[in-house]
């Protein structure tokens, strides 16, 4: 059988399919009909009201449930009632439903779909059906559909008005209600996508991280410094603004690897407890126009570019383009200046950034080092690892003295160490598993543990 009579054979099929559909619907008379049930709402015939129809991205739906819900409760509540059908019902729009072209529809079940709106928190939103409220004392028909992968419909709603002159005006009440009670405003997010976190379309919701300043070893003055930047900038905006000063910034820390850049940007994240939180690392770094897209519509927010010498090497280092690189400028310079949004951006790398990101103001206008500490913040790091363990200030000043050049990741791995050796030896941790540990982390044998934690000690 050559392509054309396939082709003309799956054609014959999807007829006779349509016919058979559409009688078994048609025989199906229990129940009044979408088109019946909307007509008498409206008022009018319903095949002869215009549908309008918008799309929402996915991440999105969650908000457009939200936002519909709180426009029927303002309007004085609302009817929902839910399209029979079968499959077939999932490819019809709601002009077809109204219509009855291709069949009779009767109501049925409101399908519901279970979605996240934050990492502890769901809502059972409606997956397909029909919402008949009142906007501005008009009736409002409003089909409501999740996305439909298999056929082709994408997430969003239509809307059906006598008054069409309402149409533009209701739409446009949907959006800002969406963007005002969006799910996503003050969450900490990423684009992972994870199947095992709530996650929304490829939005995860993640913990807001609990880092006390006390937590994290930095040079003197340098967490200060990073902090009113990120943090104090949104905490003075209207300050700021009427003083003419812009608002977005970019705040770059580079230094060794486990030398604490992620545990600072854990804290800055603590802080900034009403701001969106949008974490890219990895592959996710090339969504960079999406997060700025996201952060600008939910200020104030902050954008996390962990490891961003991946996609912003200098273009000198080898030949050809880096189109995330360009992706990355794009978004940082695509906002405004008044826009509310901190791009924080991590390197173990600084040699490598292109020029035009590390220093042209506007992209970057602070970048602070995060350096190896010195003995007397490794001193630090060690008490602070050691919190709540019996064990000596002595023998933490004496580990100090003899790991030069390691990391934070180096001194907590000793302690985590040291308390194995105690428990494997029958005891809570002493001071004696301490040295061992330190002496097994700086022997010859663990270079390459030294390596991996970022420490060159010995």
């Amino acid at each position: 059988m050559d392509a054309e009579t396939r082709d003309l054979a799956r054609s014959i099929r999807r007829f006779l399919d349509d016919v058979v559909h559409s009688q078994r619907v048609d025989a199906d008379d229990s129940r009044p009909s979408v088109g019946d049930v909307v007509g008498a709402f409206l008022g009018v015939a319903a095949r002869e009201v215009p549908v309008v129809r918008e799309e929402v991205p996915e991440h999105q739906y969650v908000d457009l449930d939200l936002a519909l819900t709180l426009l029927a409760e303002h309007g004085g509540g609302e009817e929902v009632v839910g399209v029979g059908g079968g499959d077939q019902r999932h490819h019809q729009s709601f002009s077809d439903l109204l219509s009855e072209q291709f069949g009779r529809f009767g109501t049925g079940a409101v399908d519901r779909v279970n979605l996240p709106t934050g990492p502890d928190t769901t809502r059972r939103a409606v997956g397909l059906g029909v919402r008949m409220l009142r906007f501005e004392g008009h009736p409002v028909a409003v089909l409501q559909r999740a996305a439909q992968r298999h056929s082709g419909h994408p997430a969003g709603f239509e809307v059906a008005c006598p008054e069409e002159d309402v149409v533009p005006r209701f739409i446009a009440e949907v959006r800002r209600t969406m963007l005002e009670r969006s799910v996503l405003r003050g969450q900490v997010l990423s684009f992972s996508g994870s199947p095992y976190e709530p996650h929304n379309a490829g939005i995860t919701f993640l913990h807001r991280p609990e880092v006390s300043a006390e937590d994290v070893v930095l040079p003197d003055g340098a967490l200060e410094r990073i902090a009113r930047h990120v943090v104090g900038v949104g905490a003075h905006a209207q300050r700021l603004a009427r003083a003419g000063q812009h608002l977005k910034r970019g705040v770059l820390l580079y230094g060794p690897p486990g030398t604490g850049k992620t545990l600072t940007v854990r804290h800055l994240v603590s802080r900034a407890r009403d701001s969106t939180v949008v974490l890219l690392s990895g592959q996710s770094l090339a969504l960079v126009t999406t997060a700025a897209h996201l952060a600008r519509a939910m200020q104030p927010a902050i954008v996390v570019l962990e490891d961003c010498d991946l996609v912003a090497e200098d273009r000198g280092q080898s030949p050809g383009e880096r189109p995330l690189l360009f992706e990355l400028l794009d978004a940082m310079d695509g906002l405004d200046g008044d826009a509310d949004v901190a791009f924080l951006l991590t390197t173990n790398r600084a040699d490598l950034l292109e020029r035009a990101l590390a220093q042209r103001p506007g992209r970057v206008d602070l970048a602070v080092e995060v350096p190896l500490p010195d003995e007397a913040a490794r001193h630090a790091l060690f008490r602070l690892y050691a919190r709540g363990l019996g064990v000596s200030d002595e023998v933490l000043r004496e580990a100090a003295a003899r790991s030069a050049g390691v990391t934070a990741s180096f001194a907590r791995e000793l302690l985590r160490r040291a308390v194995l050796v105690g428990a494997e030896a029958g005891h809570e941790v002493r001071d004696g598993d301490v040295r061992t540990a330190l002496e097994e982390l700086l022997s010859d044998a663990e270079a390459l543990t030294r390596s991996l934690l970022g420490s060159g000690g010995s």
